[in-house]
């Protein structure tokens, strides 16, 4: 007999139609054989399989069985086959029907003892299933929350094989699940696990943070050891607006794939904070190895991806960034596959001034050369510096406001007015592709982004004096454009234009 499953393979964040095929011929040598490019664990299925069926107490007759994943011209990865492998056989050789089968979309990991286990992907899995009119999707329980959040798919989760079998004849009734309270709003009480209010002094920095927080703006913070650069950068996700549905969308299917979601977790509402050590390799930033996968720039998307000691990670990473940071996007290419991932990143980034960490302080005496501190920065080339938005100084707090009770301005205060900037900039983008001031560019810079008489010789004089690039003045008008809604502004004025230029404190410093 024979009987097809409806299944799927995973290349980057989309989820891609697999028709399992089983064919079972009895008599002869028992004999099993599986086509269609299967790699690893896929290969490694059929132990599990046949074992779980036999501690189920499915007994299969004696004959040859041949399984194709097809189509055959992309690699099918993972432990996801389990599931619809094992109904495959058993519709094959008679055990249920196959028109049982029909319109459901199957995954799921088996145990030697039948068990459902969780596999990674699940949501982009919806998603196709969704589009294609499936009647339902089949997974294990622990992923059933994943799936659910797609509207207009009954998701249904089983804990065990025979379960799952019994959904399928008609003998047992599941419910569709319905995702976890992840999908409810964001508390927008006014507290905050991490509050700006909590860090003393350093009101230039968090003027330049809400800017860059209201724009999508990069930013680099340059301070000598303990001046709470690590302490502002934690503390900027909180004030950056909710996630969307379908940003919610996007963000939790990265993890999906990624299998970073915890079981039973439906959808990520949280702006992702990702701070990754500087030995982080290239295929670690950015994603890629053998089996591309998601790097911490595509884990980041939509939120915040923070570089301490930017210096201190290899040039090759900070250059492999370049790309992501300019089109949102990274691509990664193989011998046998190309597959994008999602890099919508805001990039927080923290650096001391020289090796020692103390060039410019007034409190500390710099040990390092004029020498030592251009070969330092130089790590960091110039259009990778052209990238980030805002160069904020951020120096040691005097004891004075240390020991103030006063606290200064909070994240509260700092969110309403991020929200309603980016409030506005939504509504003045709609209908195109851009989302943000900091996404700003070609003829939407210069529709946006006018400038009056004052202004443009402003501009102009700044960037002879300065030697700016291209790349600078467009970041200048950006910024200024931000400033100039946050001040609630239609016009670009020359304060919004000596804010942003102040803020690219690197434009204009040169150490020695």
């Amino acid at each position: 007999m024979f009987a097809k499953v409806s299944c799927a393979a995973l290349r980057g964040v989309d989820a891609l139609e697999v028709r399992l095929e089983a064919d079972f011929t009895r008599g002869g040598l028992p004999s099993f054989n599986m086509v269609g490019l299967a790699e690893g664990a896929v290969k490694e299925a059929g132990g599990r399989v046949f074992t779980a069926l036999r501690n189920c107490a499915f007994n299969l007759p004696s004959g040859r069985i041949t399984v194709n994943l097809a189509p055959a011209n992309y690699r099918k990865e993972g432990s996801s086959y389990d599931l619809p492998l094992a109904l495959g056989l058993l519709a094959a050789a008679g055990a249920i029907p196959t028109e049982a089968l029909e319109g459901f979309y199957c995954l799921g990991e088996l145990s030697l003892t039948g068990e459902l286990r969780s596999v990674p992907g699940v949501l982009p899995v919806a998603m196709l299933a969704a589009e294609k009119g499936a009647r339902g999707l089949l997974v294990p329980l622990d992923n059933a929350g994943e799936g659910a959040v797609v509207r207009g798919l009954a998701v249904y989760g089983a804990r065990s094989l025979p379960e799952a079998v019994a959904f399928l004849g008609g003998k047992l009734s599941l419910e569709p699940a319905r995702p976890d309270e992840d999908r409810g709003e964001e508390d927008f009480s006014g507290r905050f696990v991490f509050d700006f209010a909590e860090v003393k002094g350093q009101e230039h920095a968090k003027r330049a943070i809400e800017l860059a927080a209201a724009g999508g703006h990069n930013i680099l913070f340059i301070g000598p050891p303990g001046s709470g650069k690590t302490m502002l950068a934690r503390r900027i996700p909180g004030i950056l607006p909710p996630l969307s549905f379908e940003e919610s969308l996007e963000v939790t299917r990265i993890y999906s794939v990624a299998g970073l979601l915890r079981p039973g977790q439906s959808l990520l509402r949280s702006r992702p904070f990702r701070a990754p050590h500087h030995t982080t390799s290239n295929a670690g930033m950015v994603g890629g190895t053998a089996n591309p996968r998601p790097g911490e720039v595509s884990l980041a998307h939509r939120g915040v991806l923070f570089l301490d000691e930017l210096p201190e990670f290899q040039k090759s990473v900070l250059e492999v960034l370049r790309q992501p940071l300019e089109d949102g996007r990274i691509s990664i290419a193989r011998a046998a596959i190309t597959v994008s991932y999602p890099a919508r990143i805001m990039l927080v980034a923290a650096m001391n001034p020289c090796p020692c960490g103390y060039y410019g302080d007034r409190r500390h005496s710099c040990a390092c050369a004029p020498q030592a501190v251009q070969r330092y920065r130089s790590r960091l080339s110039g259009p990778l510096l052209d990238r980030l938005d805002l160069h904020v100084e951020v120096p040691a707090v005097p004891y004075e406001e240390l020991r103030a009770r006063n606290p200064g301005t909070g994240s509260a205060r700092m969110r309403a007015r991020v929200v309603r900037a980016r409030a506005l900039q939504e509504s003045r983008y709609r209908g195109s592709s851009c989302r943000g001031n900091a996404e700003l560019n070609g003829s939407m810079l210069e529709e946006y982004c006018a400038l009056d008489k004052e202004g443009s010789d402003f501009l102009g004089q700044a960037v002879k004096s300065l030697a700016l690039s291209a790349r600078s003045y467009t970041r200048i008008l950006r910024l200024a454009r931000t400033a100039a809604d946050l001040a609630d502004k239609e016009q670009i004025g020359v304060e919004h234009l000596a804010e942003a230029v102040n803020c690219r404190v690197l434009d204009r410093e040169q150490p020695g």
